[in-house]
């Protein structure tokens, strides 16, 4: 989850045979992607779409984008990742009114936006199925599921530890049953026990407050940590994190176009 100003606290299948592009290892899994340490990214989760920032992974709203966006990335040789939300529910998408009541929780720190109830999925898998299959269908190469750490915030659920490694590793068999990649986003005491699980992390302030080397189980493992700062200047982060083969930039808390990368 984009950590509030206020707060305290991608289907087509590889083929085999085909070229590797670029972010891609080449390697694993002929079923998905791996993007490996170190490649650029763009993440845009606001405005309208700039296709023109020269990186080889665009990381988009799963809602927002439809097939031809998708495609038209793909023609310019980027990977695309699908945002969707999996761990709070979004009363502005066109599914909100499928989710009950009772997995509604606390608000996460954003309008219009509460933590689910993440033991319930005997409701939630198919949700989340739906949205993947949205993804899917669309030509994302991967799934960014977003707010994958409620049982670390006060979600008005008694969430534990078990609870939240149970629905992660539900959300990543979810979207390799459909051929994509998967990241981690944030959820960073939990990596040495999904790291395998998952293809590659996103996380948001790790130099802020101080979590960038609870990253490394990603980069040992040759996956691609995707990170972002809102309010550090690249001066106070970039030479770590080139250290710590992070791929990194500063960013506004809209996740509009702008950017500026290490």
């Amino acid at each position: 989850m984009r950590r509030p100003v206020l707060s305290t606290a991608l289907l087509p299948l590889l083929l085999a045979g085909c070229t590797a592009a670029p972010g891609d290892d080449g390697g694993g899994a002929a079923d998905h992607w791996r993007p490996t340490p170190g490649t650029a990214w763009q993440w845009q989760l606001s405005g309208k779409l700039d296709t023109s920032v020269d990186v080889p992974v665009y990381d988009i709203d799963g809602f927002d984008h439809d097939k031809a966006a998708v495609a038209g990335l793909h023609d310019d040789g980027r990977k695309v990742i699908c945002y969707v939300s999996t761990g709070a529910w979004e009363e502005f998408r066109p599914d909100a009114d499928e989710f009950p009541e009772e997995v509604l929780g606390k608000g996460n720190g954003w309008e219009g936006e509460r933590w689910l109830d993440i033991r319930a999925t005997d409701v939630l898998e198919p949700l989340m199925a739906e949205r993947l299959d949205m993804c899917r269908d669309k030509g994302f190469d991967a799934v960014e599921p977003d707010n994958m750490d409620g049982y670390k915030n006060d979600t008005g659920f008694p969430l534990t530890g078990d609870d939240q490694l149970r629905y992660n590793r539900l959300i990543a068999d979810l979207a390799h049953d459909r051929g994509m990649a998967v990241g981690l986003k944030n959820d960073l005491d939990q990596i040495p026990d999904l790291v395998d699980d998952f293809d590659f992390a996103v996380n948001e302030q790790c130099a802020q407050y101080g979590e960038c080397a609870d990253n490394q189980p990603f980069v040992d493992a040759g996956k691609a940590v995707f990170h972002v700062e809102y309010e550090l200047p690249t001066e106070r982060f970039c030479a770590d994190s080139r250290e710590l083969r992070l791929s990194s930039m500063l960013k506004k808390y809209e996740l509009d176009a702008w950017r500026e990368a290490c």
